[in-house]
Parts: structure tokens; sequence; C-alpha cells
């Protein structure tokens, strides 16, 4: 076969195919053979029919066969022959058969990236320890408390720190209602009624519980505040935002008493004791999900500093929409409207789009080290996992299996169970420096 491979940027190449008249003829002489010696046609014996006649009846099926056998050998010589790693060889283009004989096509493939890996071996993270200290353990069933809390209204003093306030409250800006002088819908911004908001830092927007602190039931103020400039709502960074505060009422929560009691009623009848041990480990479980997960993000940051590499366009589209189609269900959950996601739709897009290129360029770079060193996926374990999470779903492990073959997406598990062996690979050989503060956030 005459093979010519073009590569192109963007991780595509154009593959142009010439099978020699032969080839051609050879094939199609083992395809008529076949249906020969199968095929039953009146007035012949099995088998006895020229080939003659089982080329005229059975012809577009002959050529749609010859036509599938003669581009997949020319795929597999295209890639012993320029050693190319095809994510996918695309339809044939121009699928000619010519007058001489010989059969010509041309086809688009994408490619899987160069990757040149830089070291992977003793990378720096750190890290804080996971032992769980009296303090967490102690907030922890400080905040269960606050779950079975029972609320009593508050009349005979002011708003204090620590109270939950009432509010009625809309905003403006520049002297206009919020949402017509920024033209979109601002969320909690605008305005509520009935609002719960507990009076500290932490709620709300900086500043805010501390302008209304002194407020009785029935005051009413306006608190003039300058949002930050890390504020989502780009619209609003430094700008000054005047909220018109009703304080309707105000509430106290009434904990209940950490008792064994209290123990029993949470847990199904378990002591304190045994309250505190669960507590604890499910700290504990939590914090170390929390550190892998710091640990992971450093390697990523970390590769995706080093190495630049063209990622196919293709799969960047299709990433980049699954990012974006799982941020605007996570502003759903989260209470925002319809409008509110179309208009921060640009944002949306571009933290999508930024958060695809890291994904993919992570996922190449690992399957690259799982490559080098030799890391795989047995059809065993495959089998394994994927029971795991059929039985989780209390589903026939057999019928889950079947149903994802059939949608194709068994390579897309494996791959992802090899892309998780090869990061616990690289956090295995990495160097870990224990820091005395545990992370604050995480990236998801």
């Amino acid at each position: 076969m005459n093979i010519i491979v073009e590569k192109q940027p963007n991780c595509r190449a154009t593959l142009r195919v010439e099978v020699p008249s032969d080839t051609v003829n050879t094939e199609r002489a083992k395809i008529v053979s076949g249906y020969a010696s199968q095929a039953r046609i009146p007035g012949f014996r099995p088998g006895k029919a020229p080939k003659s006649v089982i080329e005229k009846k059975f012809q577009s099926a002959i050529v749609e066969e010859l036509d599938e056998r003669l581009v997949r050998q020319a795929y597999d010589e295209a890639l012993r022959q320029e050693a190319l790693k095809v994510l996918n060889f695309g339809n044939p283009q121009n699928l000619l058969h010519n007058a001489d004989g010989t059969l010509t096509f041309h086809a688009v493939l994408t490619l899987a990236p160069e990757v040149q890996l830089p070291d992977y071996k003793g990378i720096a993270v750190k890290a804080p320890s996971a032992e769980v200290s009296d303090a967490e353990l102690d907030a922890q069933l400080e905040g269960l408390r606050e779950r079975f809390a029972d609320y009593s209204d508050i009349e005979d003093r002011a708003a204090e720190s620590g109270d939950l306030a009432v509010i009625d409250y809309t905003s403006t800006l520049d002297g206009q209602p919020l949402e017509e002088a920024l033209g979109k819908p601002a969320g909690h911004l605008a305005g509520r009624e009935g609002f719960w908001l507990k009076l500290d830092e932490a709620s709300f927007l900086p500043g805010f519980a501390a302008q209304i602190a002194s407020l009785k039931p029935g005051d009413e103020k306006e608190v003039a505040l300058t949002i930050p400039e890390d504020f989502p709502l780009t619209d609003l960074q430094n700008r000054e935002v005047v909220f018109q505060v009703a304080l309707k009422g105000l509430k106290q929560a009434v904990l209940p008493d950490l008792d064994d009691e209290f123990a029993a009623k949470v847990t199904g009848g378990k002591t304190l004791d045994e309250l505190r041990t669960l507590a604890r480990r499910q700290i504990e479980v939590e914090k170390r999900r929390r550190i892998d997960d710091y640990k992971v993000n450093q390697i990523v940051e970390h590769f995706n500093s080093l190495v630049e590499f063209d990622l196919p366009e293709e799969l960047l589209r299709h990433e980049t929409q699954g990012q974006a189609d799982a941020l605007v269900e996570r502003g759903v959950k989260s209470g925002m409207t319809e409008e509110e996601i179309a208009a921060q739709q640009g944002e949306i897009i571009a933290t999508a789009g930024d958060q695809a290129r890291t994904n993919l360029k992570t996922n190449f770079i690992l399957q690259e080290i799982a490559r080098v060193e030799g890391i795989a996926v047995s059809d065993n374990e495959l089998v394994n996992h994927l029971a795991m999470i059929a039985q989780s779903r209390k589903q026939n492990p057999k019928k889950f299996i079947k149903d994802l073959q059939r949608g194709g997406r068994i390579p897309g598990i494996r791959n992802s169970m090899l892309v998780g062996k090869a990061i616990d690979f690289v956090l295995e050989h990495a160097t870990v420096e224990e820091i005395a503060d545990e992370p604050t956030t995480t990236d998801e």
C-alpha cells in the first residue's frame, strides 16, 4: 500500500491511501469465494454456482465488505509504518475504485498529543496531618447540636453577634434598583423577604452583619458595602451597593445538651462516647479525602506549569461542554435561577474551557506515565470495579456490564482507572512535607 501521513496542528493528520490493484483483486477473490461456498442459488448445488453469478447477485455486499477490509488494513499499516497514536481514524472520504483497479481514499485522523514528560518522581508536595484534634471534634459535635436546635424569639434587646436575624431587604446601585442598574439578574443580592441571617462575618457579605447588629425588631437601616474584588459577579467587584434593610425579628438557637440522650437520638441508641468515636472517624476520613485531593491538585499544577502541548480540538470541545454542564448543574443545585445562569454564561464557558484544558493535559500526561512505567488495568480489575459499582447501585452486575458495553463506555472507565493508578504511582513517589494547617479550599 502507498501510505502518506501529513501531520497538522492541534493533533490532526491527513491519511492518504492508495491500495494496489493486485491487493484489491486478491481481497475481492477471497470475499467472492466465501460467498460462493455458502450461497444457495436456485439451479445450482451449494458451492457450485459460477463466481460471475455470485458477483452479480451479491455485488453491493461484496463491495461493502471489500471496502471495509481494505480501509481497516490501511489503518493498521499506517499505525505500523508511521508509529502513530491515533485516538480516532474518522470516516474514509472520497473512497474510489479507479479504472486501473486501485482503491484510493483519505481520512482525517485525530492523534494523541506528543507528550514530553517532566520529572515525575520526587515531586515536592505539602500536606497537613490527618490527625483529628480535640478542637475539631468539639466543632463537629457543636455543629451536630446546631442541626437539632430549637429557635426562640428575642424581643427584649437589640441584635447581637451570633443571633439569627430575620430580615427583608432590597438593594440599589448608583441610586437604581440593583438589577435595573446591572441590566441582568443579581441573585440574592437583589433582595429577599423573610431571610434568615446569622450575625457573624462569615454570613452574606463582609461587614453586613456588623452594621445591623445593634438594630431592634421593627428597625430599618441603609447598609452601604463595597463588593469584594473576588466576588463572582464581576460587574459588581469594588463597587458600592446600598441595602435597605428591615429587621423583622430576632431568634436565638436553643441547643440540646450534649449527653447520652442526645447521642441516642442522633445515632439510634449509641452513647455519647460512641458518638464521639464515630464523629472522630468521620472527620478523619473526610480530612484524608481533602488532603489527598490537595496533594493531587499540587501534582496537577506542577505538571501543567511545566508541560505544554497541543490538544485535540474535538476532545477539548467535548470536555468543555461537559465542564460547562457540570457548572450549570452545580449552580441550579445552589439555587441559581435560569436568568442568573444565563447572565453568567460567558464566565461559565471561560471557566469550563480552562478546566477542560487542565483536565485533558493532566490525563494525557498521566497516560504517558502509565505507558512508561508499564502501569495497566487488568480485565479482572476492571470487572471487579464494575461489579462493585453495580452492587452499590443495587443492579445485576452482568446486565450492568453489558449495558456499559453496548453504550461504548467500557474504554472510558478503563482509562479513568488507569489515570487513577498513575496518579497513585506519582503520589507514592512524591516527597511530602507536613504543614501545620489543613488547606481551607480544595479544587473539585
